[in-house]
């Protein structure tokens, strides 16, 4: 089944049961009312204590789900008059990156975000949200467009990592990484940035200098993925699950450690599940931010940006256990 993970398979065995039973019902002279109600009873008990109880390899899963929603689903629903812009004016236009102009609320915002496909098509067509440089670069003129008119910035970051092919190289991927790290330190308006999904390596922190981090709660974040991680530690990359126990890499292991502000709660089973319920959850923590960060002038905007980073894993002896400042 497409987008059948591991961990669920115990839930969509007894679902597929029940559905079957009511099935039955309808085309045979059988009363089974008192074993479907059994069986819903015991799906919701096994689905608290199975989505209640994620490891991180299983919220690694559900990032990773082929239905999990993009930054397209979200801009749909939560901006209007979003206005896409093309083209980094230097080699091309990059589809792994979307962004342009909109309106939020009634208040005009820059949108960007990594873009993966849905289907095989237009993953390729998006090279699987892999950015090249010309999309960093294209982000980046997005960006600086917007502190020339004064907008606030909303990114989304969504991959799996900037490509690492060998045109990507020649063009200057890294440099392009590195000059969009060093300019969004220094932009005076406010960037709010949203794990949504995956956020690989630099290719995700090309786009995530941000005054406040914010993170879907089944999402993740490191600089590299679990697989990656094994291949190197353990020369094994099937030894991926236990990387994920050791890398920090879920939201709230984030917090903990000062990377990210908040969590945003997802609908029970992942953000695909009820889209438009996932959209309410991000509008009302971006409303938030935006509200905290609008008063602050340039140079304010900047400084928090510069705190917040300087602080990220700093951490204080006390007693018994080590606890973030």
């Amino acid at each position: 089944m497409v987008g059948e993970l591991e961990f669920e398979k115990p839930l969509i065995e007894l679902r597929k049961k029940i559905s079957e039973l009511k099935e039955f019902t309808q085309t045979a002279d059988v009363d089974l009312s008192a074993e479907i109600e059994k069986l819903e009873a015991r799906l919701e008990k096994l689905e608290n204590e199975t989505y209640a109880n994620l490891t991180p390899w299983d919220r690694v899963q559900i990032a990773r789900h082929p239905n999990r929603p993009t930054t397209l689903d979200y801009i749909e629903r939560l901006f209007t008059n979003f206005l896409e812009c093309h083209g980094d004016r230097l080699f091309g236009d990059d589809e792994a990156i979307v962004g342009g102009i909109a309106k939020y609320h009634g208040l005009p915002v820059t949108v960007i975000g990594h873009q993966r496909g849905k289907d095989t098509k237009e993953n390729i067509r998006r090279n699987f949200g892999m950015p090249h440089p010309e999309g960093y670069r294209k982000a980046l003129r997005l960006m600086k467009q917007a502190e020339k008119f004064n907008r606030p910035i909303i990114c989304f970051i969504d991959t799996k990592g900037a490509y690492p092919g060998k045109a990507a190289e020649e063009r200057g991927q890294s440099e392009a990484i590195a000059r969009n790290l060093f300019e969004m330190a220094g932009l005076t308006v406010p960037v709010v940035c949203i794990v949504i999904g995956e956020g690989g390596s630099g290719g995700a922190l090309a786009l995530g200098v941000g005054n406040h981090i914010h993170m879907l709660e089944n999402s993740t974040y490191s600089v590299i993925s679990p697989e990656g991680a094994a291949a190197i530690l353990w020369k094994d990359a099937s030894l991926a699950k236990r990387a994920a126990e050791t890398m920090k890499i879920t939201a709230a292991d984030l917090q903990k450690l000062g990377v990210i502000d908040e969590i945003i709660p997802e609908v029970r089973g992942g953000a695909h599940r009820n889209l438009d319920e996932q959209a309410q959850s991000i509008d009302a923590v971006l409303k938030q931010s935006l509200q905290e960060l609008l008063p602050l002038d340039g140079l304010a905007l900047v400084e928090q940006r510069y705190r917040k980073f300087r602080q990220i894993g700093q951490i204080a002896f006390s007693e018994d256990y080590l606890e973030v400042k």
